[in-house]
């Protein structure tokens, strides 16, 4: 624990019948981005409420630099940020408006909140909509505002619920860059998302979720590494599955999956050369229409895990916090 900055041991929460938590321990180390995936349901906003003295555990303990979320709700409020799933903005405000209120309620005073807001718009290159209406501002724009909203007391940790949620992959490259840009300067970010490709761009760790437990944990390398490669198969005609999944088994040693005409062996250990393969599906004779090998993505991984497929969060109507 000592190079965490975030830790919970044994948390639970449960609402009525339905268990949120179920003994969720999670160690977040300082100056990184710690990515929370996993489907929807499956308790990562919990957490992040519990870490952000939302709401509290009904057991179990989580410590957010030095401060338990429990017995020092004030002192965590003060050392952390919190960006939610929607940018909770009003429109008939400019940016720089906006982001004076919050600094007031953050208790930053007039002056500084009007420090804080122009260094923080400068700093991310959007100075010059500083004064447009938030109502004329793109999706992306409003996230960018909302999430220099959660920085304005310039927190040591940063919670992030599914930032990207609904965003164009323009504007959500804008918001990998600005996370990017904390981590260097020295902030700790926990990232809750069901995007593979944002953790993959940018979380040094990952803590995979399922049913308010963690399930597994590591770098996104690692994580893969712990599958063997994949063997992937296109046939030209259905009737050439049998022979050619029967092969398939015998050359690696695993049981093929098929959708359609496509032939999927799963994390093979011992990976057979492709001249090989070529070769023992063509003496099997089925005609082959493509053949490779591929890495595991994560995908692939929370797949093995939890045997479902992870879908990309839709957006959502509710307002998120910002601090």
């Amino acid at each position: 624990m000592e190079d965490a900055i975030m830790y919970t041991e044994d948390v639970r929460k449960q609402f009525g019948d339905v268990v949120a938590l179920d003994g969720l321990d999670l160690v977040v180390p300082s100056h990184t981005v710690y990515g929370l995936l996993g489907p929807k349901g499956a308790g990562k906003s919990t957490i992040m409420r519990i870490l952000a003295t939302l709401t509290r555990p009904s057991s179990g303990r989580a410590v957010v630099a030095g401060f338990d979320v429990a017995r020092d709700p004030a002192d965590v409020r003060q050392v952390i940020g919190l960006a939610g799933q929607d940018a909770s903005l009003d429109d008939e405000l400019t940016g720089r408006e906006n982001l004076l209120i919050f600094g007031r309620l953050s208790r930053l005073g007039a002056r500084g909140a009007r420090r804080r807001a122009d260094e923080l718009l400068e700093r991310f290159g959007i100075a010059h909509a500083g004064n447009r209406l938030v109502g004329t501002y793109s999706h992306g724009m409003r996230r960018r505002i909302h999430l220099i909203a959660g920085l304005l007391r310039a927190p040591a940790v940063l919670l992030l619920d599914e930032p990207t949620t609904g965003l164009d992959a323009h504007s959500r490259v804008e918001i990998w860059e600005s996370v990017r840009q904390l981590v260097d300067d020295g902030t700790t970010v926990l990232l809750a998302t069901q995007y593979l490709e944002e953790v993959e761009r940018l979380a040094s760790a990952v803590g995979v979720i399922d049913q308010g437990q963690l399930i597994a944990e590591g770098s996104p390398a690692q994580l893969k590494a712990q599958l063997g490669r994949h063997v992937d198969v296109v046939v030209e005609s259905m009737d050439h599955l049998p022979s050619a999944m029967a092969r398939l088994e015998r050359l690696t040693g695993r049981c093929p999956e098929t959708d359609g005409s496509r032939i999927v062996v799963s994390a093979v250990e011992r990976m057979p050369t492709l001249p090989l393969i070529v070769s023992e599906l063509d003496a099997s004779g089925a005609v082959i229409r493509n053949v490779g090998i591929r890495e595991p993505g994560l995908d692939d991984v929370f797949l093995t895990l939890t045997g479902r497929n992870i879908k990309p969060a839709e957006p959502v109507e509710t307002p998120g916090a910002v601090w």
